[in-house]
């Protein structure tokens, strides 16, 4: 190999590496930029705003109130004064109870409409009737019902919560292919076989996008429900912090409410789309 042929190879090598650059570049300031534009714009929107109302903090001002409060988000001076640590983990927990009640009642509900015609015909009254009802409107029942206001937030998720699984479930159960079905009655399968080995691989996805639309709507729920229950919770925290006049509080609450909602339905997308044919 000449030297000619050796520095063309170099050069084209260096074109090549060159190129690629450029293409991660490009996806990078694709990635990055159009987020990044407007998040600034927010902070500018919201820095006009603060500066036309002076009862509203500003972001520097929110963001060193933040700094201050999640120095020590842990803390405990008693039941009503705790970290906004504790308060997550608090609405967390709730979240993750009413969610999972939903679940163990709305995915077999969904299995049962979508495979008999009978429930399917039963059942769809009694969901156009409750499932447009406000969340918040069966706060009173839960108090009525379980005389307690933690029990009666987890209900408020529950029933808020179970509709996405039931029919979303329910679709994917009647959209299951009739040749599916045709082979497992020439097979005489029996009916926990019929769920098991046709009806659960094929409704996955389906059922994986109801729980992610009802994780998003538990989230959203149990902040306004605890601002009416009180006790320890996100939405308490914001009211109590409203009733203290503490406003950057209230704005860094906002932003975790969102941060942990995001973050839950990332995670749940994630998985859902690893159950999808697509």
């Amino acid at each position: 190999m000449t030297n000619s042929t050796i520095a063309i190879d170099k050069i084209e090598t260096t074109k090549l590496k060159t190129s690629e650059l450029a293409l991660k570049a490009r996806a990078l300031f694709k990635w990055l930029i159009p987020p990044a534009f407007g998040l600034l714009m927010l902070l500018a929107i919201w820095t006009i705003i603060s500066q036309q109302s002076p009862n509203l903090p500003g972001p520097i001002k929110t963001w060193y109130s933040a700094i201050e409060l999640f120095s020590d988000p842990f803390y405990d001076n008693g039941p009503n004064d705790k970290g906004v640590g504790w308060n997550i983990l608090a609405s967390l927990q709730r979240v993750g109870l009413g969610f999972g009640l939903a679940a163990l009642v709305g995915i077999p509900m969904g299995f049962i409409i979508g495979r008999f015609e009978f429930a399917s015909k039963m059942c769809a009254p009694v969901i156009s009737l409750l499932r447009p009802v406000s969340p918040l409107a069966w706060l009173p029942i839960g108090l009525l019902v379980f005389k307690a206001a933690n029990p009666a937030a987890i209900w408020v998720i529950f029933i808020s919560a179970v509709w996405p699984m039931i029919i979303n479930t329910a679709v994917g159960v009647s959209k299951v292919p009739q040749d599916y079905m045709n082979v497992a009655k020439v097979l005489n399968l029996s009916e926990w076989k019929i769920v098991t080995k046709i009806l659960f691989p094929y409704v996955l996805p389906y059922m994986m996008t109801g729980v992610r639309l009802s994780i998003g709507v538990a989230w959203l729920v149990i902040v306004a429900a605890e601002m009416l229950t009180g006790g320890v919770g996100i939405g308490f925290w914001v009211w109590d912090e409203w009733n203290n006049l503490n406003v950057e509080h209230i704005i860094i609450a906002i932003f975790v409410v969102g941060i942990v909602g995001l973050l839950l339905e990332v995670v749940l997308t994630q998985i859902a789309k690893k159950f999808s044919y697509e």
